[in-house]
């Protein structure tokens, strides 16, 4: 027995979401209209409401509800810094730190030549544009250390390098509270390579 034909179209609406696989978004479907019809609502009218309201900021391309999002438009901040990261979630992250207190470029992703993402899908000439405002002396990246992560900083370092900006990369290294024996042998080597004076 097949099931209703809406049912079906939420399961396969859920399967978008990433991890989702087909039982994963059956479990997730069923719950939904068995125990939490409410919680369906909400969540619906939640999904309506950001796909109406939510758009990119126009200084550093996060998500927002206004033009220009609260970070950007603090007068508070530092102008002449420019952190470099993939995500508006990376942008949380930087942002829990409370060590950094200059402004952001979200990429919206990373370069991924294997996945057809390249220069112009992650918003590199907004990038260009906006580091070259006379305005930011230094851009920071922060992009992950993954393989993607490490070409897409290369690739803007060599790019913002011709600009005649300062150009630095976050540090790798040791998490913070570990222990050595149960860091990998690459994490080790970086920290290691990358060690300052005491």
């Amino acid at each position: 027995m097949r099931p209703p034909s809406s049912l079906e179209a939420l399961i396969q609406a859920l399967r978008c979401l990433p991890g989702v696989g087909p039982k994963s978004a059956q479990r997730m479907a069923y719950h939904l209209l068995q125990r939490d019809q409410d919680g369906a609502r909400r969540l619906a009218e939640s999904m309506k409401n950001a796909v109406e309201n939510v758009r990119h900021c126009n200084m550093c391309n996060t998500f927002t509800e206004a033009d220009i999002c609260e970070i950007c438009a603090s007068p508070r901040r530092d102008r002449s810094l420019l952190c470099v990261v993939e995500t508006p979630g990376d942008l949380l992250m930087m942002e829990q730190t409370q060590t950094y207190r200059g402004l952001y470029f979200v990429l919206m992703g990373r370069l991924s030549p294997l996945d057809g993402i390249g220069p112009k899908d992650i918003h590199l000439e907004s990038l260009i544009r906006r580091a070259s405002d006379r305005i930011v002396k230094e851009v920071i990246l922060a992009t992950n250390f993954t393989v993607e992560g490490e070409a897409t900083a290369h690739y803007i370092g060599e790019l913002l390098g011709v600009q005649g900006l300062k150009v630095s990369r976050i540090a790798r290294g040791l998490p913070v509270g570990g222990e050595l024996e149960h860091v990998d042998a690459g994490t080790l080597a970086q920290a290691f390579i990358e060690r300052r004076a005491v």
